[in-house]
Order: structure tokens, then sequence, then C-alpha cells
């Protein structure tokens, strides 16, 4: 490419290589076509030349020709130079992106390890307070049974504080409060009470579901289980004192009741074997206690197994004549022993006591016996004597009137007769012996007893 002027484009060109051949000249007329041909200015043309062609370019083309191919050169450049560096580069683009999707995939593991955590705390929560809930509800059951229980024993009547009567109940608690003793004496009569629906004061509360949401909020569940358990032990604390007082009672009246026995220097088994057996019967199953019986099932056992001897104690004591034969305060108008005969003034043997009472005043007996003799009895005047067996035996003199008849079952506390003043008496009175294999000894040994027994 070079930049020429008009003189030397009319001529040919000469190469190297056209030597040998033939000089051709252009003939004239083509010579003189193109000098007839203007020619552009040779300041702003650029012309190129290959094989004898020439093309002629202006300026503006020319530069955005060279323009291009720099453009093309420095791609080439910078497509070769990439090429060389691609691997680094992708290496390194690939590495930082794995490196981000590893941090956001250990970021990922690690939300949702928090995600499981909390999940399988909540679970553990949940499991925990469902078994908590579980165990206060069965000893919720446990202790209604076990009230229940003890409100079925007679004895936990008098330890039981009740609650005073409302307003309507009055004539309820005057028909079912606690029994009065026997008219005879002011001795207990061991009677169990009437009232077998009493129960524990304190119940074990119902467990009530707050609401939970706001509950949630302000306390949380951990208070309501404290709370209920707390209760709960307050009520076991309870049916266990009175379960221990149940015990001591009769642990203590047992003594007692062994005690007078033993003082008054009669045999208890023979005692038990005058006792008169009702209609009873079944098979025999024996008190088993079951392999995961608590503390209050142990001592339920045992209350029930001293029940069942006080039970026999008392029948074996209802045969004893240690009660009084009338009512009211006890007054002696005369004791047991040695006195001065009223009619004669000598000394003389008393063999009972007399009771102050007025004629017409009712008589009981004592004990559980059969009448052996009833009617006119010399200086007795009118008398009825009970035998109580195992050579006990009861004699009711002076009476005005008698109300049984030989051979008759009488029940403690049933009346025989009217008291008067029959037979060798100064007065109306009642003349009243205990006797023990038909020899007289002093009555008060018995009745002495019998406050004994009373004062538990």
């Amino acid at each position: 490419m070079s930049k020429s002027s008009a003189q030397y484009s009319q001529y040919p060109q000469h190469h190297a290589h056209d030597h040998g051949r033939p000089l051709h000249r252009r003939p004239a007329a083509a010579v003189a076509a193109a000098a007839a041909i203007p020619l552009p200015s040779t300041d702003d043309a650029y012309t190129i030349v290959h094989h004898g062609k020439q093309v002629r370019l202006g300026p503006v083309v020319f530069w955005i020709v060279v323009g291009t191919v720099v453009l093309l050169g420095l791609w080439s450049a910078a497509t070769a130079t990439y090429f060389a560096f691609r691997d680094d580069v992708l290496t390194r683009l690939i590495a930082r992106q794995a490196e981000m999707q590893y941090a956001y995939e250990d970021r990922i593991a690690e939300l949702r390890a928090k995600v499981d955590r909390t999940t399988s705390r909540q679970l553990l929560d949940q499991e925990q307070f469902d078994q908590k809930l579980d165990q206060i509800m069965k000893r919720q059951t446990a202790l209604e049974s076990r009230a229940t229980a003890l409100g079925a024993m007679p004895d936990v009547t008098g330890s039981i504080p009740r609650t005073a009567p409302q307003r309507g109940d009055s004539s309820q608690g005057a028909t079912q409060g606690t029994p009065k003793p026997s008219p005879i004496s002011d001795t207990v009569t061991f009677v169990a009470p009437p009232d077998r629906e009493a129960r524990l004061e304190s119940r074990a509360p119902t467990v009530a579901a707050p609401p939970t949401s706001q509950f949630a909020k302000n306390q949380g569940f951990d208070n309501v289980l404290v709370r209920l358990t707390t209760s709960l032990d307050q009520v076991e604390r309870r049916q266990m004192a009175t379960l221990s007082a149940v015990e001591e009672g009769m642990d203590s009246r047992m003594r007692r009741m062994r005690g007078v026995v033993s003082d008054l220097g009669l045999n208890l088994a023979s005692l038990e074997a005058a006792v008169p057996r009702s209609a009873m019967g079944g098979p025999f199953v024996p008190v088993k206690l079951t392999a995961n019986a608590g503390p209050f099932e142990k001592q339920l056992n045992r209350i029930n197994v001293t029940r069942a001897e006080m039970d026999r104690l008392n029948r074996t004591l209802a045969l004893v004549p240690y009660r009084k034969p009338v009512i009211g305060e006890v007054e002696f108008t005369s004791g047991f022993g040695v006195r001065s005969d009223p009619f004669l003034g000598r000394p003389a043997m008393h063999t009972g006591l007399d009771f102050r009472a007025a004629t017409g005043d009712p008589a009981r007996v004592t004990a559980n016996g059969k009448v052996v003799s009833a009617g006119w009895s010399g200086g007795y005047g009118r008398m009825v004597e009970v035998d109580h067996g195992n050579g006990l035996a009861t004699r009711y003199g002076h009476l005005s009137e008698i109300n049984v008849k030989v051979g008759e079952i009488v029940k403690l506390g049933q009346v025989i007769g009217l008291v008067g003043s029959t037979g060798r008496s100064t007065g109306p009175h009642l003349h009243y012996e205990t006797r023990i294999d038909g020899e007289a000894v002093d009555p008060q040994k018995f009745l002495r007893a019998g406050v004994r027994l009373s004062a538990g």
C-alpha cells in the first residue's frame, strides 16, 4: 500500500518475474483514455497495489480498517491470555463457589441441627410433662381409694376433724352424730358407729385444667405440677397421720382390754371359748399383701388385723360384767364386805353393792348371758341371776318386778326388772352381786375395769 502520484500510474509496473517476457505496451487509445480519467488528490487517498491491482481507500475507511485490525489483535491477545490462564481462573472460581456452597450447607446443617435440638427438647419436655401428669393422676387415684378405705373404717370417724354443719344440715347432724354410750354405763360399749359414710376431710384435689396459654405465659406448667404434687403430699401426710392415730388408739385399747382381763384374774382363753358363735362361715383365705404394697397398705393391713382381734376381744368382754346396772351417777348406799346388819345391828358380810335408786327404775343386765334364776329368793326378795359363762354370774335383788324368765338369753343393757324393796330391805334400792365360780367378789373391781376401758 502506498500513496502514489498520477505520473507513475500511467506506466506499467515492472516486476522481477517478468524477465524474459516480451514487453507489451498498451495501445495508444488505452493510454489516452487513462490520461483522460481524472485522478484524485494525492493528499487524501490511500492506494493498495497487489498484482497490478490498485485499491484506493479514503482516510476514514482506512482508519476504520486499521482500528478493526487493532481490535482484532487485542481480542486475539486477550483470548490467548484467557486460554493461557483459564485453568487458574476456573479453579479459583470453582473453589470460591465450592467454599460458598460449603458455607451455606454448613449454615443450613447448623440451623437444621438447632431446629432438631429444639424439637427434641420440646418432645422431651412434653414427654416428661405427660409422664409427671400421669404419675400425679395415678397418685390421685390411689389417694382417693385410700380415702375411701379410711372413710369405711369406723375408727376414723373420731380422728377426722368434722366441718361445722350448715344451717340445713342441723337435723342430719343430729341423726348421724357419734352414738352415745350405753344407757347402763358411762363406758364405751364398742359398738361400731353408724356413720359409715365418713370420709377424709382433705380429699385429693381434682386435677383441673386451667387455660393453657394464659397459665403457661404467667407461671408455666411446672408450677402446676409442683402445686398439685404439694397438695397431694399434704393429703398423703394427713392420711398417714390419720392411720397412725387410729393404729395407736387401737393398740392402746387392746392393751387396756388385755390388762383388764389380767387384772380381773380371768383366763382370756376360757373367756373366748365361752363366747357363743353366730352363724358364720366361708372358705379360709389368708390375708396377703401384694409385693408392691407401700407403707399405707402395710399399716392399713396391721389396723385390719388389730381390728379383727379387737372385735374378738369385744365379744369376749361382752361376757364380763364391768358396766353399771343402773342409769346415772354411781351412788352406793352400802359397799361390799363386812358391815353392820341393818336389822340385827351385828357385823355381817355384805356380798354385793347397794345402788341408790327409786322404785320402778329399770335394772339392766351388765353383760350378755342366760337367765338361770328369776323369782323370789329369800332375803333377796324378787331376784334375777344371769350366768355369763366361764364361771361368771351376776345377781339383781330386791326387784319390784321381774321382766325375764329362766332360760332366756339376755343382751347387754336389756332391762331385766324394776327396782324395788322386796326381801330384807329397808328401802328401795338395787342389790347387785358379781360371782366367780359361785363365790361373791367385789363388783367394784369390775366397775373400775370398766372405767379404765372407758378412759381411752
